[in-house]
């Protein structure tokens, strides 16, 4: 009802229907990202391509800078260009043999490229260094490859990553999303109702990150 009654005014604002539009969607868009957080960013594209184009600058002057590599491939990855990423991971992978972020990302990149059995092992190899690495991260990625070929491992994966993001509204949310692909909407109602409860107990300082995932849940909550 706001929204329309905001579209109104807009419109005998402005004269024009589609500016009138384009206002209010850059209003809307404004207060998310300030306060609530569920829209993407918009810079946050240009910013990656832009990043990606200085480390490429970067090993081209240097190739032996196995930071850069390291940096970019994790980049590549964002944008799915695992072929690529994984590519510049194995050039580095002597200095990174201790590094549980290395073998995450390495197992990840083969996970997407279709080699399931390697990029668990990888993957969990890195975990084994560090349980917490990527905040657990890692464990929700395992959960979604199998969701479609081992459940009982997909569930398995969700409850490492709820068991090391206990206090994180993000993490019941991404919960419970899983168990509502893999048809489990008891646990999936169960872990949203416990992804807002979390953000009622979070203190003030800690809600403005969690927000936009508590909102969500409540929205999963009612489909």
């Amino acid at each position: 009802m706001l929204k329309f009654i905001g579209f109104i005014a807009l419109l005998n604002l402005v004269g024009n229907p589609l500016i009138a539009l384009i206002i209010l969607f850059a209003i809307l868009y404004f207060l998310d990202r300030r306060y609530v957080g569920i829209f993407p960013s918009l810079g946050k594209p240009f910013r990656r391509s832009r990043q990606i184009s200085k480390l490429r600058n970067t090993i081209t002057l240097n190739p032996n800078d196995v930071s850069a590599k390291f940096d970019l491939a994790r980049l590549l990855i964002e944008k799915k260009r695992y072929a690529e990423a994984k590519e510049l991971l194995l050039q580095i992978g002597d200095r990174y043999e201790q590094s549980a972020e290395y073998w995450v990302e390495l197992g990840y990149a083969n996970l997407r490229l279709g080699q399931l059995a390697e990029g668990e092992a990888q993957m969990l190899q890195g975990l084994e260094i560090n349980r917490r690495a990527r905040y657990g991260q890692p464990y929700l990625r395992l959960a979604e490859v199998f969701r479609g070929s081992d459940q009982d491992k997909a569930l398995r994966y969700v409850g490492e990553f709820q068991d090391i993001q206990t206090s994180s509204s993000e993490a019941y949310y991404l919960a419970g999303s899983m168990y509502k692909t893999l048809g489990r909407d008891e646990e999936a109602k169960q872990a949203f109702s416990e992804s807002i409860a979390i953000y009622r107990s979070l203190p003030k300082y800690k809600k403005r990150q969690e927000r936009g995932w508590a909102l969500r849940s409540y929205l999963a909550k009612l489909r």
